[in-house]
């Protein structure tokens, strides 16, 4: 029973400090009701923030879309992390509490108590044994009187609650070591219950997310720059890529003529504004007719910024092969040859920038671009081995 005295006051000293942390995890307020509870919780807040938002952007934006979702799934976690802590609450720091703050105090103050019996029925003992020694008579024999008798039974009473205290200390001992296994249950049962809520949210986001994903996969105007050449085809529904058309017609229109087309760098804030524009499938015709560099440079990034050059790497080695050839008529079997080499859409943006360029150099005498030219200045932009990449 030492031994167990002892533990008791270790698990009281950590039990005591679990329901410390574990009541400083929680993020609604310990004792409040679920709906008191919801309207503290910070992924309440958040949900309503985002459902907020997605009302002032509405349904017809992409952003409006999303935040909507995702303020549904946020306010679906808040109601099951809010289920989550009133049971962790219910079935493990209550019972924490009561074990740390009211079980085992109450076996101290039974020992406290029984400590104090003790010292009565000593009390008792030494004036019964003054009394005797007071009455003169024999160590062996009884003392009589009214005074002796009642300090007799005193004693007797002093050892009768020392004896029914002791038993009920062991008593509470013994219950107190054989619960251990309850006690451990709610360190089991917080796991458990953790599982739970993680298995639960999981569900729910997994739910969620397809949702989320197919939005975004049937929004429309996503850029277009950086991105690969068949997924930008494949969600615009074209067969040409939107900024190789746009900036073709453009200069079709107002920059056949113009001198040093696409070698004379344009201005870089012009340049990032019309790429922008392209990305978002909006640019103003007027705007940049004076400006035919900036549409030439924006046609060059495009095609230098594609994942893979618009000629693939795959066919890397045939075309700078078939280039090499002399004999100009087996170069261009050679080169035509690659060509029907390349997948359909790469194919088809290849030769409408092709076509263009071939209109560009009728105009050489003007512009100053000869087919060398061109090549020079934008073959780096068609072709380039994977290893620079």
């Amino acid at each position: 029973l030492p031994q167990v005295e002892k533990r008791l006051e270790l698990v009281k000293q950590v039990s005591h400090s679990t329901h410390k942390k574990l009541t400083a995890c929680l993020q609604g307020q310990q004792g409040l009701d679920a709906d008191k509870r919801s309207k503290k919780l910070p992924l309440t807040t958040l949900a309503q923030c985002l459902m907020e938002g997605s009302a002032v952007l509405g349904d017809d934006s992409l952003l409006g879309k999303m935040l909507r979702l995702c303020g549904e799934a946020e306010d679906k976690l808040a109601q099951e992390l809010i289920h989550f802590e009133l049971q962790v609450e219910r079935d493990v720091i209550e019972p924490l509490f009561v074990l740390a703050e009211v079980e085992i105090p109450n076996i101290q103050k039974q020992r406290k108590h029984l400590a104090k019996l003790v010292l009565d029925m000593d009390s008792s003992r030494t004036r019964w044994q003054q009394s005797v020694k007071s009455s003169g008579l024999a160590s062996n024999l009884q003392p009589s009187g009214a005074k002796a008798d009642a300090l007799r039974e005193e004693m007797e009473e002093a050892a009768n609650r020392v004896e029914i205290c002791r038993d009920q200390l062991s008593a509470d001992m013994y219950n107190f070591m054989a619960k251990e296994v309850d006690y451990a249950n709610y360190f089991q049962t917080l796991i458990e219950v953790q599982a739970e809520y993680h298995r639960k949210s999981l569900a729910l986001l997994q739910n969620f997310l397809p949702q989320i994903k197919a939005q975004q996969e049937a929004w429309m105007e996503k850029p277009s720059f950086g991105k690969p050449l068949e997924e930008h085809l494949a969600v615009s529904g074209r067969e040409i890529a939107f900024p190789v058309e746009a900036c073709v017609t453009m200069l079709l229109e107002c920059g056949m003529q113009e001198e040093g087309l696409f070698r004379v760098a344009p201005s870089a804030s012009k340049l990032k504004k019309l790429k922008a524009a392209l990305d978002c499938c909006v640019v103003d015709v007027q705007e940049y007719s004076a400006d035919p560099h900036a549409i030439a440079g924006a046609l060059k990034s495009y095609l230098r910024e594609l994942p893979e050059p618009l000629m693939t790497f795959e066919l890397y080695e045939e075309w700078i092969q078939a280039s090499n050839i002399p004999e100009q008529e087996k170069r261009l079997q050679a080169l035509w040859n690659a060509c029907e080499k390349l997948p359909k859409a790469n194919y088809n943006n290849i030769r409408y920038v092709i076509k263009f360029l071939a209109k560009l150099t009728e105009y050489q005498d003007m512009n100053k671009m000869t087919p060398s030219n061109v090549a020079i200045v934008l073959g780096p932009n068609l072709l380039w081995p994977q290893a620079e990449g």
